[in-house]
Order: structure tokens, then C-alpha cells, then sequence
């Protein structure tokens, strides 16, 4: 009897066939990978980023309406100023977010992005490291929660070193002076074994 996948998986499935069939990079992060690390929050969708290089917005777009999703903001300039097209899949009724990938931080985060198991489907889900930094750059309280779980549980793999690098690097790029003292802070209260 074939396996019945989890509505997520469902969902993920068939965003992977659309990145599939166009050819494109693309990486899962946000909540849904914060889960697969140690954080023990609850989501209702799920985000995921693509670096669409030579494609077209617009045939990314007709893509994925023919693979089942439909745009939840019909506005081009939301798409345009934020680079977040907002979807809905069709079958199961969940929500996605896709980051559109620009030149940059978003490029490390997809060479960095491993291969992972979700419910019976691979697919490439954005590093633990990369998470605790994005989780510091949103700098939201149940962001802060996902980086102290990541953290705690992470504790014996994962590269802090990494961590600290990437953030200030994003740092100099946003002339900002606030992410790498609130990574320590998350570090200190997350009581990872000295050495680490």
C-alpha cells in the first residue's frame, strides 16, 4: 500500500516538481526547518526560497498555477517590493511563502542547504547554521525561541564559528551592530556545554 504523505509533504512535493521541471535551486527554511533542528514550534505553512536566475517571474508564475498553487496577493508590485510571492496549494489548502533569491546571503544559504529526509521526500532545507542566522535577523520572539532549541540541541555539531561569521558579515552589509550581541545573548540562555 503506498505510503500517505503528510499534508506538508504533499505541499512540498509538488513545489519540488514545479523547481524541477524549471530547473532552478531552491532550499526549505523558516519554521518547518526550524522543526527538523530542535524547535518544537508549531506552523501552519510553509517557506521556502528559489533562485530562479534566467527565468521569468511570470513563467514561474504559470508554472506553478499548472502544478495546483494559486497567488494569494493578485498586486505584482507586493511580489516586486518584497520578493515573496505568496502562494496557496490547491489540494491541501496550506500556505507557502517563496522567497525570491537575490544576489548575495541568499546564494550562500542554497550552497549550504543539505539534502534532508521529510516524511518519505528529499529535499534541500537550509542548514542549522543558517537558520539560527536567519532566525536572529528576524528578531522575533518565537525567532528567538527557534535559535535557543536549535542551539540546545544542536549543541555538539553545529559550527558556531559559522554562525558568528555569517552574521557579521550581514552586519556590515546592513550596517547594523545588533545581531551578533543578540546571538550571544540566545547562545548564553540556551546553556550549551562549554567548548562548543
Amino acid at each position: 500500500m503506498p505510503r500517505k504523505h503528510s499534508p506538508f509533504v504533499a505541499l512540498l512535493a509538488d513545489l519540488k516538481a514545479v523547481f524541477e521541471e524549471l530547473g532552478v535551486g531552491w532550499y526549505v527554511f523558516g519554521a518547518q526547518a526550524a522543526l527538523l533542528y530542535g524547535s518544537a514550534r508549531l506552523t501552519a505553512d510553509v517557506d521556502v526560497t528559489v533562485a530562479l536566475a534566467e527565468r521569468r517571474t511570470e513563467e514561474f508564475v504559470e508554472t506553478l498555477r499548472a502544478r495546483g498553487f494559486s497567488l494569494r496577493v493578485a498586486d505584482p508590485a507586493f511580489v516586486s517590493a518584497t520578493r515573496v510571492l505568496p502562494v496557496v496549494h490547491d489540494r491541501t489548502g496550506l500556505p507557502a511563502d517563496i522567497v525570491l533569491a537575490g544576489p548575495g546571503i541568499e546564494e550562500l544559504f542554497l550552497e549550504r542547504a543539505r539534502r534532508r529526509d521529510l516524511g518519505g521526500l528529499e529535499v534541500p532545507v537550509a542548514c542549522a547554521e543558517d537558520i539560527v542566522v536567519m532566525k536572529v535577523l528576524a528578531g522575533r520572539e518565537k525567532d528567538r525561541g527557534d535559535v535557543q532549541a536549535i542551539l540546545a540541541a544542536q549543541a555538539a555539531t553545529l559550527d558556531v564559528e559559522l554562525v558568528r561569521a555569517t552574521l557579521g558579515l550581514l552586519e556590515q552589509a546592513l550596517d547594523q551592530r545588533d545581531l551578533l550581541p543578540a546571538f550571544e545573548a540566545a547562545f548564553a540562555r540556551a546553556r550549551v556545554p562549554p567548548g562548543v
